[in-house]
């Protein structure tokens, strides 16, 4: 299950673990116009572990889902 919201000045994205158990805590996804963030809970730090990514690094990201092991560089502009 996953939730989409709007804010501001971001688009809020939260992925919430159905699986079996053990579940995993959610994970929330802030959008901004310049960077990514990907934030979860760690319960045994009882911190917050956020990473940052640029949107070209989100467009690879996305692509990789999709592709065979290799090494690749997406083109940008036209073709």
């Amino acid at each position: 299950m996953f939730t989409i919201e709007h804010e501001f000045d971001a688009t809020v994205i939260t992925l919430v673990d159905e699986g079996q158990a053990p579940l995993q805590e959610d994970v929330v996804v802030n959008s901004f116009a310049e960077v990514i963030t990907v934030e979860q809970y760690d319960p045994r730090t009882d911190q917050v572990v956020r990473i940052a990514l640029s949107p070209e690094q989100v467009r690879d990201l996305a692509a990789a889902l999709d592709l065979p092991e290799g090494v690749y560089q997406l083109k940008t502009g036209a073709p």
